[in-house]
C-alpha cells in the first residue's frame, strides 16, 4: 500500500483527497491546528504541521517516509498574500522549499497544487506549456513553489486548477455555497462579472490528482472544468437552481471594487493534455450545480 503525504488536508480539497485516497493508501494528513477531517480509519494519521518550522517538516518525513507527497497548503486568498506578503512567501514559497528539501532525502514523488492565477490573464485558456506572468502577489508566490518544484532532483508534478467548487466538506465554503447561504440570509452579493474562468468541479480535480498519484506523471497538467463561466453567472445560476432571488446578486467589475490584490479576468484552461494522457473528464457544471447541493 502506498503511503502518502498530503499538506493542507484540513482544507477543501484536501477532505476530499483525503476521503477518496483512503481506501486504497496508507495517508499522513498534515494540517495547520487541529483535525477538521470528515472521515476516519487505520490508514490515516493526522498530524499538526507549521509547514514554515523547517525542522517539523524535515522530522516529520523523516519519520514517516511517504512514497509520494501531495502538497496543497497555501495561503491562497490574493489580498490576504498582497497585504502581508512576508507571511505569503514563508507559507506559500519556504514552506514548499522546505518539503521539497525533505523529500529529496527519500526520493519521495512530490505532486504540487498551483492555480490559474500564475498567468496575466490576457489570453485565457492556457496551455501547460504557455508562459507565465501573475498579476498579483499570490501568483508570484505560485510561480516561485513552482519553480523550486521542478527543480526538484526526483519525480514531480504541477497540478493547475481554476476556481474550484463543490459540497463542502468539514465547513469549508466555495463559490458556490458562500452565494447560497448569503441569499438565503437577504443578503446582497457583490460577484465578478469580467472575469472569465473554467471551474472545477472538485471531484474532477482529486480524480485527476488520484490518476498522476497511480501513473507518476511527471510535468505540469493542467485540471479543471470546460465549461465557461464568470463567478457572476455562477452565482446567478446557483439561485435559480436553489429558486432563490438572483435580484441580490449584484454585478460588479474590478474596477468597481478596488480590491488590494488585482485578478487575471481572462483565465480558463486547455486540458486537452490530461484528458489525452491521464482519461481525465469533467463533469458539466449543471450537473456539478446540482451535485453540490444535492
Amino acid at each position: 500500500m502506498q503511503k502518502i503525504l498530503i499538506t493542507g488536508a484540513n482544507g477543501f480539497v484536501g477532505n476530499y483527497l483525503c476521503t477518496r485516497l483512503a481506501p486504497e493508501a496508507s495517508l499522513i494528513a498534515a494540517g495547520r491546528g487541529t483535525r477538521r477531517l470528515s472521515i476516519a480509519g487505520s490508514n490515516l494519521v493526522y498530524e499538526a504541521l507549521d509547514l514554515t518550522d523547517r525542522e517539523a517538516v524535515h522530522a516529520l518525513i523523516g519519520r514517516h517516509r511517504p512514497d509520494a507527497i501531495v502538497h496543497m497548503a497555501a495561503i491562497s486568498r490574493p489580498d490576504e498574500c498582497e497585504q502581508n506578503r512576508s507571511l505569503a512567501d514563508q507559507v506559500n514559497v519556504e514552506a514548499t522549499r522546505f518539503l521539497l528539501e525533505a523529500a529529496a532525502e527519500t526520493g519521495a514523488y512530490f505532486l504540487f497544487v498551483s492555480t490559474d492565477f500564475v498567468f496575466d490573464g490576457q489570453q485565457g485558456f492556457y496551455r501547460e506549456e504557455d508562459p507565465v506572468g501573475p498579476v498579483n502577489y499570490y501568483g508570484a508566490t505560485k510561480v516561485q513553489a513552482e519553480t523550486l518544484v521542478k527543480n526538484y532532483p526526483h519525480e514531480w508534478s504541477i497540478v493547475r486548477t481554476v476556481l474550484v467548487y463543490g459540497a463542502p466538506l468539514a465547513g469549508r465554503e466555495n463559490l458556490l455555497t458562500v452565494t447560497a447561504a448569503k441569499l438565503r440570509a437577504g443578503e446582497e452579493f457583490r460577484v465578478f462579472t469580467d472575469q472569465v474562468r473554467t471551474p472545477t468541479y472538485v471531484g474532477d480535480l482529486v480524480e485527476g490528482i488520484v490518476a498522476l498519484l497511480h501513473r507518476r506523471a511527471g510535468g505540469i497538467w493542467h485540471l479543471s472544468g470546460e465549461d465557461v463561466r464568470t463567478p457572476y453567472e455562477m452565482a446567478v445560476e446557483t439561485a435559480r437552481y436553489l429558486n432563490l432571488d438572483t435580484s441580490l446578486i449584484l454585478p460588479v467589475t474590478e474596477a468597481d471594487m478596488q480590491q488590494p490584490a488585482r485578478r487575471p479576468l481572462k483565465t480558463g484552461f486547455d486540458i486537452s493534455k490530461a484528458r489525452r494522457e491521464l482519461g481525465y473528464q469533467t463533469t458539466p457544471f449543471h450537473k456539478g450545480l446540482a451535485m453540490t447541493f444535492a
